[in-house]
């Protein structure tokens, strides 16, 4: 009784977090709130245009078809109205059929379901091929069974599709723009707290097989944060695709997103800390033969570690509140303005405020150092055992890779 007790106040905290946070200000949360009213509108309206305009006595299939376009894009709305009025009229044409040859309702389902429940896997249909199915068994349940009843529910269906794809067209049209940020946000953040969490395992020479699953954990944590990425920037580019610049001007959101090139990068930076930790995760296995580097190298390599997970997350930081399409060749471009040399004020000079707190920045003069360090270490391992030099020679490289890959890696270069 606790437990259930534990878990229904669990959720029912998480469900007023969604509702503060969707009164709150724009996010995901308020996406789906309006995402949502839009459906229950466009059934409303077609409903409203069936059976009272219409003076339809079984106005089912418009508002139907109306609450379940109102797709999370106006392409995927419009690609999904193609596909479920195709689906309905063949479900339709096939049941009428049936019941025509076979004059009993039970022996047409049993004649058309079948090859409507197979038609329904046809990748064309997408998810919407089982209204195929359910619409036959609406048509034979219903008991008119005639061409005019037959074009009767397909316009039906084709009215409340029309109204489905209109609204999300027209009632702020749903643009995903936040998402792809946000989640390279978490992306960033989340790798350089996994590569962190190993600095500070390695400095208190915890490596052993618990540190190794914690870490095996927090790798699976940020490989489903890099599919999340995958999937905002799938649902970005969708939503965009037939969204035109008016209508994106009335949701007031910025016409850019990240670059693809953020996505590639970051999902660069999350194979290779995904390798080193496999790669420090064999090492510490006592059955295995690789011998680990000796503490003052694993000290040093801590040390690198730390500062490049400050550096992800120094980018987390810039990602959320810097230009929506900065990449590493801005930082560059921005620095070297930086080094030409200050500009003279223009108008009268801001009094300065005072700055919060500074979250902890990375060093270069302090990778570089630690950097050189691991390579003397790495000669002095291949000179007095080859195994431990193989070992580290594939740890520093996992580093040196997620250093290239980082702002530290732009300055470099």
């Amino acid at each position: 009784m606790n437990r259930a007790t534990e878990v229904i106040g669990r959720e029912l905290r998480a469900v007023g977090v969604t509702a503060r946070n969707a009164v709150r200000g724009p996010g995901r949360e308020r996406d789906l709130m309006v995402q949502s009213l839009k459906a229950s509108v466009a059934a409303l309206l077609a409903w409203t245009v069936a059976k009272l305009w219409l003076e339809d006595p079984m106005a089912l299939m418009a508002p139907w078809a109306a609450l379940v376009l109102v797709q999370a894009t106006v392409y995927g709305s419009l690609l999904r109205a193609a596909q479920q009025c195709a689906a309905i009229c063949v479900g339709t044409l096939l049941a009428s059929a049936a019941q025509a040859v076979t004059g009993d309702e039970l022996a047409a389902m049993a004649v058309c379901l079948p090859p409507l429940m197979l038609l329904a896997q046809w990748s064309r249909f997408g998810d919407q091929g089982n209204y195929a199915a359910t619409t036959a068994v609406f048509t034979l349940a219903t008991g008119a069974v005639s061409a005019q009843a037959a074009g009767h529910r397909v316009g039906q269906a084709v009215l409340g599709a029309v109204i489905g794809v209109a609204v999300n067209a027209l009632v702020l049209p749903p643009v995903h723009l936040r998402d792809v940020r946000d989640n390279l946000v978490g992306l960033a953040a989340e790798a350089g707290a996994v590569l962190r969490r190993v600095a500070g395992d390695l400095t208190r020479a915890e490596w052993d097989d618990s540190a190794a699953a914690r870490w095996s954990r927090a790798t699976d944590r940020l490989e489903r944060r890099l599919e999340g990425l995958r999937s905002a920037r799938g649902w970005s580019d969708e939503s965009l695709r037939l969204a035109p610049d008016r209508l994106r001007r009335l949701r007031r959101i910025p016409p850019n997103v990240p670059s693809a090139e953020e996505d590639e990068r970051w999902a660069r930076v999350t194979g290779q800390v995904v390798a080193l930790t496999r790669a420090l995760s064999v090492a510490a296995d006592a059955d295995r033969s690789p011998l680990p580097p000796d503490g003052a190298a694993l000290e040093r390599y801590a040390g690198m570690l730390e500062v490049l997970g400050l550096a992800c997350e120094a980018e987390s930081r810039r990602l959320a509140s810097g230009p929506v399409g900065a990449t590493r060749s801005d930082l560059r471009r921005k620095e070297a303005r930086a080094a030409s040399g200050p500009r003279a004020p223009e108008g009268p000079a801001a009094s300065p405020e005072p700055d919060p707190e500074p979250d902890p920045e990375p060093s270069e003069e302090r990778l570089t150092e630690l950097h050189a360090g691991l390579r003397e270490h790495l000669r002095e391992h291949a000179a007095r055992n080859p195994s431990q030099a193989a070992v580290l020679g594939a740890l520093l490289l996992h580093a040196e890779n997620i250093w290239a890959d980082t702002a530290l890696g732009a300055r470099r270069e």
